[in-house]
């Protein structure tokens, strides 16, 4: 269930880092300061602190999973980062994250983009989000169907190729008593492919090819 608590009676924070060794920026040390300096102005309690420190290009974030895992626990009422490219891995995961978190009852702060869902102003600002990766994903949309007409009228084949198997010669060897996927191995194609096959074929027994898409 949401909090009753309001933000004046002193809300729970997670205090949430994120830092890239990649980069140069090892130390989280300056993020943290500034949110807690936050927090004791506004009164806030630090329920605790989570920092993710990239050592490389993959986006493993130990720390934030610990911390999505506490928030459905409801170990504490808000979430307090320093900026959003800190917190987010994309626009997407930032819209997600926020209606995870509203649908929780807890409220999100990102301290340098001066965006706080705890006031009107900021639901405001998370709905003009949400809105922008909505248009984001209609623009990628209307760019893959604009590509994938372009490709079909140059002529191009779209999606997998066919595969031409002779469903004869499947018949056959399954008649010698030959297992599925001894047949796949020798005519180089998957069991599944092998079972469309025969069913094309029963269904028109005068074809020895079938094409599988």
């Amino acid at each position: 269930m949401p909090t009753n608590r309001k933000p004046e009676d002193g809300f729970l924070i997670a205090l949430y880092a994120r830092v890239s060794t990649v980069n140069g920026h090892q130390d989280p040390e300056m993020q943290l300061r500034e949110l807690r300096e936050y927090c004791q102005r506004r009164g806030w309690k630090i329920a605790g602190e989570y920092v993710d420190r990239m050592t490389g290009s993959k986006e493993s974030r130990p720390a934030l999973n610990r911390m999505m895992a506490d928030a459905h626990s409801r170990k504490f009422d808000a979430v307090l980062v320093w900026k959003l490219d800190r917190f987010a891995r994309s626009l997407k995961h930032l819209v997600n994250a926020l209606a995870e978190f509203e649908a929780l009852g807890l409220a999100f702060v990102s301290l340098r983009d001066n965006l706080d869902l705890t006031t009107p102003a900021g639901r405001l600002m998370f709905q003009i989000i949400g809105a922008m990766a909505e248009f984001e994903r209609a623009l990628i949309q209307e760019r893959v169907r604009a590509g994938l007409a372009n490709a079909r009228s140059k002529g191009k084949v779209l999606g997998r190729p066919r595969r031409i198997v002779d469903s004869a010669r499947i018949a056959s060897l399954r008649s010698t008593g030959a297992a599925w996927r001894a047949i796949a191995d020798e005519l180089g194609v998957g069991v599944a492919t092998l079972y469309r096959a025969t069913a094309r074929r029963s269904e028109n027994p005068s074809a020895g090819f079938a094409a599988i898409d």
